[in-house]
């Protein structure tokens, strides 16, 4: 079995995850009947949205416990990006759905269900979130509760003694670790989600969708290869275009088939290990990220 795992970790993850892509809407439309195909999916996404929290938490309290620099201006700096990127990611769903209108007709309404009355209802329901029971913000993947009660005891834990926080950063490397074995299994996770996409709805979607499906899809992508490149470039001042590209292959492609910002945490953090950056920053700004900088969801409710 430890030669089969070598073998199969041997193989780049992006190669591995393509071919899960193709085999799984090869399996999709020859044995549409094969349910138990997509448990893969369910148990893959469901796996990273359980180690998730967990992984924030204590590498949250690890990273800040040991931290010798406060990185406040490069958070403050990323911060600032994240909001004004969802923002334009508003922006060009709107711009997209002028020029390309679509008429959808639902069979079913929705009920039982409103916008926030206000600002202020939006506000309180935030500042209720950062101060829930941390094993209640755990429990239910309350990034915001997650992270303050992370940073304050990450900070509080600055004054504990050495062995203190070497258990603190064992909890978080084994963590790191139990997340490494999960993501080696994403071509399964991603073939079981794309089986069930294609078993479910068959290649009509893409004609009885084909303009939402264009529009949604579209607007991603030219964020992805026009607006985040000049962002990129405006704050590293290199060409962008190799970042992006690294990106794509290992978190967006994920990203796209999960569905969820949660499911893609484990998955980005991985990434910044892999390329060096300074785990005292991605620790919080990965998290943070994955609740005030969504894009695809900015373009999809903007759509829709």
């Amino acid at each position: 079995m430890k030669a089969l795992y070598e073998r199969w970790t041997a193989i780049s993850l992006p190669k591995r995850i393509l071919g899960g892509m193709i085999l799984g809407a090869v399996l999709g439309m020859m044995i549409p009947q094969a349910v138990g195909l997509s448990i893969l999916g369910n148990l893959f996404v469901n796996a990273l949205k359980g180690i998730a929290p967990l992984l924030v938490f204590f590498l949250v309290i690890s990273s800040l416990c040991q931290a010798k620099q406060s990185h406040g201006g490069i958070i403050r700096t990323v911060v600032c990006l994240y909001l004004f990127n969802t923002l334009l990611g508003a922006v060009i769903a709107v711009v997209a759905s002028k020029l390309f209108p679509i008429t959808l007709t639902l069979a079913q309404a929705a009920e039982e269900t409103s916008a926030p009355q206000g600002i202020a209802e939006v506000l309180q329901t935030l500042l209720l979130n950062v101060v829930k029971n941390p094993i209640t913000s755990i429990a239910e993947a309350n990034y915001i509760g997650i992270l303050a009660w992370a940073v304050l005891f990450g900070v509080a834990m600055r004054g504990a003694s050495e062995r203190t926080k070497e258990i603190m950063d064992n909890f978080a490397a084994a963590l790191s670790k139990v997340v490494t074995w999960i993501i080696n299994f994403a071509p399964f996770g991603i073939l079981g989600l794309v089986f069930d996409t294609v078993s479910t709805n068959g290649l009509q979607v893409f004609t009885e969708y084909g303009r939402l499906l264009a529009v949604l899809v579209g607007s991603m992508l030219f964020i992805y290869f026009v607006t985040n490149p000049i962002l990129v470039y405006w704050c590293i001042r290199q060409n962008p275009f190799p970042l992006i590209f690294k990106c794509l292959k290992r978190s967006a492609v994920t990203a796209f088939f999960t569905r969820s910002s949660a499911a893609n945490i484990p998955i980005n953090m991985e990434v910044c290990e892999e390329m060096g950056l300074d785990k005292n920053t991605y620790s919080v700004t990965i998290p943070l990220g994955a609740t005030i900088n969504m894009n695809g969801a900015a373009v999809t409710i903007t759509v829709m």
